[in-house]
């Protein structure tokens, strides 16, 4: 009886050991990723968010930490959110750099620590690009490019312009003015911004532009009627994000002064981003382009591409999530990419 008893204490610890084997075999690792927005007001960034929670749903031990300022600025809190991420030692972290100097100096500390970066949206300057694996998202050159086709194909004489960024020391608006000062200067310059349009193929820039907005929309909106208002003959006015579209109404009630110069082409009112509500304006008649990103898509992909990090696989640098490019001729059928 005794020897039954036995037998059977150590068939039952047998069966235990492989058991717990088997569960620690088939285990999913459990990962806790940040993707850092320059803003938390911002809906273009909302869809980038909504895009890393698919991917928490979809992709398996994959938690998603969408956390940023939330309100615009020169970039000091988010620095601080991410070396609080370093700090804490999350898994991995997807940064939307708002100051790429700022932001090349403080992963530093991430890549001491161990912790993998993905940049998307926005990079760093190139030569802080050994601070992260990889960057996914648009290539920022090809919006000022594709907004720039646009204005030339409304304006083909040239004109006056004045060009509308985020902050200065953002490398993905930067990219962008000088996609489209090279564009429709007819010349690739070395870095960005660019160079400034002085007559280059009849273009020059407004005195007082480029306008910085920093991701303050009411103050976008406010530059906006500004700068038309105080140049009735302005010819192309081209934000670099749709930053007086998102806030819809106050963006109508401006640009509605103007309806009949969009109508008749003196005034090429081009806009990055497509959003729905800016779809809209497009095709309310307030907007003759729009050329957009997929924000969706790098959230998603940020996700995704930090556990292949985790795992050892090797991820593509840059990977680029596309382009929409949008007019009126088209508005109904342009938008691709996820969502």
């Amino acid at each position: 009886m005794m020897r039954s008893l036995i037998l059977g204490a150590s068939a039952l610890a047998l069966l235990a050991g492989i058991g717990a084997g088997a569960g620690t075999a088939s285990a999913q690792e459990k990962y806790t990723f940040a993707l850092v927005p320059k803003n938390m007001n911002n809906p273009f960034f909302d869809q980038a968010r909504d895009g890393c929670k698919k991917a928490e749903k979809e992709i398996e031990g994959v938690t998603c930490e969408y956390i940023g300022p939330g309100e615009h600025g020169g970039g000091e809190e988010q620095v601080q959110i991410v070396q609080d991420l370093i700090s804490r030692g999350v898994d991995g972290i997807a940064v939307s750099p708002a100051n790429a100097a700022a932001m090349g100096r403080v992963l530093r500390q991430a890549k001491d620590a161990g912790i993998p970066v993905l940049t998307w949206d926005s990079d760093l300057l190139p030569q802080d690009h050994g601070e992260r694996v990889a960057y996914v998202g648009t290539k920022n050159y090809d919006i000022g490019v594709n907004l720039a086709k646009i204005v030339q194909g409304i304006k083909p004489d040239g004109g006056t312009i004045c060009i509308q960024s985020g902050g200065a020391a953002a490398e993905n608006h930067n990219e962008r003015m000088q996609g489209i000062r090279d564009t429709l200067a007819g010349k690739e310059s070395k870095d960005p911004p660019g160079e400034r349009l002085t007559g280059q193929n009849g273009w020059t820039e407004l005195d007082g532009c480029p306008l910085y907005t920093n991701d303050d929309f009411p103050l976008a909106v406010q530059q906006m009627e500004d700068i038309l208002a105080a140049n009735p003959k302005l010819d192309a006015f081209v934000p670099t994000g749709g930053f007086p579209q998102f806030i819809p109404q106050a963006y109508r009630n401006v640009a509605g002064k103007y309806k009949s110069r969009i109508d008749d082409k003196s005034l090429a009112l081009v806009v990055a981003d497509t959003l729905p509500v800016q779809m809209d304006i497009l095709k309310d008649g307030l907007s003759l382009g729009q050329v957009g990103q997929r924000p969706f898509d790098m959230g998603y992909e940020a996700m995704k591409f930090l556990k292949d990090i985790k795992e050892g696989k090797e991820v593509k640098d840059p990977t680029y999530t596309g382009l929409d490019v949008c007019t009126p001729e088209n508005a109904d059928t342009c938008i691709g990419g996820g969502g």
